[in-house]
């Protein structure tokens, strides 16, 4: 009987926010609300960098990428999500939509680490290598970081996947998460995790403190390059855009870092779930609005294309 448990290929059980019924509705509301926002903020976003001819620079190139990341990551989440907290009962998932979930879920994830890693070096080759930015960041340069990005994604997505949906499962997994997360689903396992585990985490603080290892790096010298000018406005204009980036780049890599890299013993699974809605959910709703609103070049490019569908 065992052994047949652990060759089947079991469902898992999503508890999501069973156990928060009373806040079922309003979260279901809540979410709802932010997802359309998102999709709302982050098409906008694509739109107008594609439409605009004054946002066809590089920076502009990966903020287009990293909307589209941004809507295939929150849509491969938040509709099951939404399922899930109509019903009054937690629900299954099969092992195949869980191993689905799981890698689209790392793709994305590593490949918006990466992208954002590509704007910080096309913030530094801007303003400390300008003379020699057109060549550093090509059109050819720009498409093969992009295409890295991808390559990254999907590598780390194998190796995880392979190393977790090959071990054993029990015959009814129950996940105390309201996605098919990496670390909720490794501790299911009823052998071999702890060898995973290890190999797992080594990956996922590799993949999250290299990227954001070479940002920091990169504003360094950034920051040498500010303060060695002389002129304050010069100052203030060239922070300025870097400030949007900075944002989004401390709103992702603070939540990844809390949630993959933090001691197993200082987490609990009302925090995992919070710390996991901040970063699937509601992260990529605040990107776009922070560019927008942050930005002088997008804003006058929304407020030219506005004018041009009302004449």
């Amino acid at each position: 009987m065992t052994e047949e448990n652990h060759t089947a290929l079991p469902e898992f059980l999503l508890l999501g926010f069973s156990d928060l019924r009373a806040l079922q509705g309003p979260l279901f509301c809540v979410v709802l609300l932010v997802y359309l926002v998102t999709l709302l903020g982050n098409s906008l976003i694509i739109l107008l960098t594609q439409a605009s001819p004054a946002l066809h620079s590089p920076m502009y190139f990966f903020l287009r990428h990293l909307s589209m990341v941004e809507v295939l990551y929150t849509t491969n989440i938040v509709p099951r999500t939404l399922a899930d907290l109509a019903s009054p009962e937690p629900q299954t998932i099969s092992f195949q939509a869980c191993a689905a979930q799981m890698y689209v879920f790392i793709v994305l994830g590593i490949s918006e680490c990466c992208l954002l890693t590509a704007m910080a070096y096309d913030r530094y080759a801007a303003i400390c290598r300008p003379l020699h930015y057109s060549t550093l960041m090509s059109p050819q340069a720009c498409r093969a970081m992009v295409g890295t990005s991808w390559v990254m994604g999907i590598i780390t997505a194998t190796t995880h996947s392979s190393l977790i949906f090959t071990l054993p499962f029990p015959s009814h997994p129950t996940v105390p998460h309201f996605l098919c997360d990496i670390l909720p689903v490794l501790r299911l396992a009823s052998a071999g995790k702890h060898k995973s585990e290890i190999s797992v985490m080594t990956a996922t603080v590799v993949f999250i403190m290299v990227p954001f290892s070479l940002i920091v790096t990169s504003y360094v010298r950034i920051l040498s390059a500010i303060l060695a000018m002389t002129s304050p406005q010069s100052r203030r204009k060239v922070f300025s855009t870097c400030s949007s980036h900075l944002l989004v780049v401390s709103l992702f890599f603070g939540t990844a870092s809390i949630t993959y890299i933090r001691p197993q013993a200082g987490s609990s699974v009302t925090t995992d779930r919070v710390l996991s809605l901040f970063y699937t959910v509601i992260t990529p709703m605040l990107n776009p609005i922070i560019y927008t609103l942050r930005n002088k070049e997008v804003t006058g490019a929304l407020r030219h294309m506005v004018k041009r569908q009302a004449t």
